[in-house]
């Protein structure tokens, strides 16, 4: 298939807001879809191509300056190929021949595909067709029941290989397979533990760890552990690999977190648990699979017991179950002072809905705010090109202002055309991409909380940090306190 045909589809589905035309736009295409195309045409029609990272940035999908080709003659296949060799190519001068290689697919691409494939490289795609939609277009293209290609591409940990046995009218009925990793369940969000309870009743409460999550596979003697986003990382933490092999089971698949200890019994933040600057700890606390049977449609009470049996207790998350409000929230407040970012709340009924953020787990965690000054921000790129987006942000030292983090999250496009405006207006210098500026406006931030940074002169730096308004009724001077930013470290 012309790869200029599925670029037309993502056309017409970016065309429309109705969900149906969307659906039917993608299935008609799908139809047309040669067998030994589907898994790639999947991954181009949701942006996420079927090589995973390819070592492709913006910078360098903007340099490729090629007059695009006067008629569309790539097929997916080529396109497939492609980016399979660009991700093979590693060593010295690999950014070059990446280029090259790039430029040469570049000048056999129209103008639409070329901004097709563009957006897809970058992340920048958005057509209105998400996983979910592309998935119902699988279903309604090959007949099957959307609920069998949902699951089917859960389990499979992917959404391609689905389609591919869907659309070639294989068998659906895909079972949980030790050393084949499954996406993850997620979780909603409640604003309080009471509101969790409140809404599932008596739950599973946990300590939600700041960790790596770990989803751990034993089949005989061989050991697996895949992360949230199904990267293989066995290699990375031995330590857990070694608690996996001694569980008294032939095959058995955990989902879990990995955590790191500081010598003296802390919890490490994120950041220096994935560098290892600490000990690493495994903590489990749902089982999926054991001895060959899948478990996941069993109730999370049932689990629960399976993992009790199976785990040392020095690995099962701490955890009560309760539908008692203040108990839950005095389990939680415990959890935040002893250094862990809130808590799960799960309805103890609750199966195991792979990939799916399930409407019976529920987070709750503290969500700290502070009030900052905008030092500088970068000119945005892609569909924020034109607009500051990247902003820079200060606390209040004693001489001046202290860089502690940036952000470009939490923007409406009225708030990045108000912003754009507004920093040049108080813009003092140029340094390539960046716009410094008086250090006038105030913003509130939203945080998960901070650590420790060498980046920034302050030794801090911010955790997921996003804008939640600006603060025109504060001066500069009523900015929060480096001092008080720094306390926030614990």
């Amino acid at each position: 298939m012309l790869y200029g045909e599925l670029v037309a589809a993502s056309r017409r589905v970016a065309a429309t807001s109705k969900r149906s035309e969307k659906v039917a736009a993608l299935a008609e295409m799908l139809r047309a879809t040669p067998p030994d195309e589907i898994e790639a045409a999947i991954g181009l029609l949701i942006g996420e191509p079927r090589q995973g990272r390819l070592g492709v940035g913006w910078v360098t999908m903007s340099n490729l300056q090629v007059t695009p080709a006067s008629e569309s003659s790539l097929t997916i296949h080529d396109v497939d190929q492609t980016l399979t060799q660009v991700a093979a190519i590693g060593g010295g001068g690999s950014h070059g021949e990446r280029a090259r290689v790039m430029r040469a697919l570049w000048s056999s691409a129209t103008d639409d595909e070329q901004h097709h494939l563009h957006r897809v490289l970058t992340g920048e795609l958005r057509q209105g067709a998400n996983e979910g939609v592309v998935a119902d277009a699988v279903a309604k293209s090959s007949g099957q029941p959307i609920a069998a290609v949902r699951r089917a591409a859960m389990l499979l940990g992917d959404l391609g290989r689905a389609a591919s046995l869907a659309l070639t009218g294989q068998s659906l009925d895909i079972g949980l397979s030790p050393l084949t990793a499954v996406q993850p369940m997620l979780a909603g969000t409640s604003a309080s533990v009471a509101d969790a309870i409140a809404e599932i009743g008596r739950a599973s409460v946990e300590w939600k760890l700041d960790g790596i999550r770990v989803q751990a596979h034993k089949f005989g003697d061989e050991i697996r552990l895949f992360s949230r986003g199904l990267n293989d990382i066995t290699a990375g933490l031995p330590g857990v690999v070694e608690v996996v092999r001694r569980l008294p089971a032939h095959s058995v698949v955990l989902d879990g977190e990995a955590l790191g200890i500081s010598e003296d019994g802390q919890p490490r933040i994120f950041q220096e648990t994935m560098s290892g600057l600490s000990t690493t700890r495994a903590y489990f606390f749902d089982v999926l699979h054991l001895d060959d049977a899948s478990v996941i449609d069993d109730p999370l009470e049932s689990r629960r017991a399976l993992l009790a049996s199976l785990v040392p207790s020095a690995s099962m998350l701490p955890s009560i179950v309760t539908a008692d409000a203040d108990e839950a929230e005095a389990f939680a407040a415990n959890a935040v002072n002893l250094g862990h970012e809130g808590v799960m709340v799960k309805a103890i009924e609750s199966t195991y809905e792979a990939g799916r953020r399930g409407t019976g787990w529920r987070k709750v965690k503290p969500v700290h705010t502070l009030d900052l000054v905008v030092l500088a921000a970068e000119w945005g790129h892609g569909r924020r090109v034109g607009w500051l987006s990247n902003l820079h942000l200060g606390a209040r030292g004693t001489d001046g202002f202290v860089m502690v983090g940036k952000t470009f999250k939490g923007m409406t496009d009225d708030l990045l055309r108000w912003q754009t405006g507004e920093l040049q207006a108080r813009a003092i210098a140029t340094e390539s991409h960046t716009v410094h500026v008086r250090p006038e406006l105030v913003v509130e931030i939203a945080l998960d909380g901070v650590q420790r940074s060498t980046r920034y002169p302050g030794g801090v730096a911010l955790r997921f940090a996003r804008v939640r308004r600006y603060r025109p009724d504060k001066q500069a001077a009523q900015a929060d306190t480096i001092e008080r930013v720094q306390g926030m470290l614990g």
